[in-house]
């Protein structure tokens, strides 16, 4: 698989997709904030209050969780944004392995702390 293609990254934010909707089979999947540079916009999952966005870099796909700092992270899968105030952050960069179930549970504890 090229490094130019972008194509782990594609398919890692298709990972995630599936992996939020089995967390929260309800979410509300919306484009915002498109632009020239990215004009597909950025991909953010809802229920009940925004969860998290999931934005594509050339070297990662950042996951930012609205509410991250209130949410309890066991296995430490949040690993930037950690000095912002509310949000947190999990950097996937190309062969890092993604831990399903501990991103399940923290989408699901977003959803509790947005319908609190």
């Amino acid at each position: 698989m090229s490094a130019m293609s972008g194509d782990w990254r594609t398919h890692l934010v298709d990972k995630v997709r599936s992996l939020i909707n089995e967390a929260e089979p309800d979410v509300v999947e919306e484009a915002k904030w498109k632009k020239a540079s990215n004009p597909d916009g950025v991909p953010t999952f809802s229920a009940d209050g925004l969860i998290c966005t999931v934005e594509t870099y050339k070297d990662k796909v950042k996951l930012t969780f609205a509410k991250g700092a209130s949410l309890p992270d066991p296995t430490g899968l949040f690993n930037a944004s950690l000095d912002a105030g509310t949000r947190r952050a999990i950097d996937i960069r190309e062969g890092e392995p993604l831990a399903d179930d501990a991103l399940v549970a923290l989408v699901r504890e977003a959803v509790v702390l947005n319908r609190a």
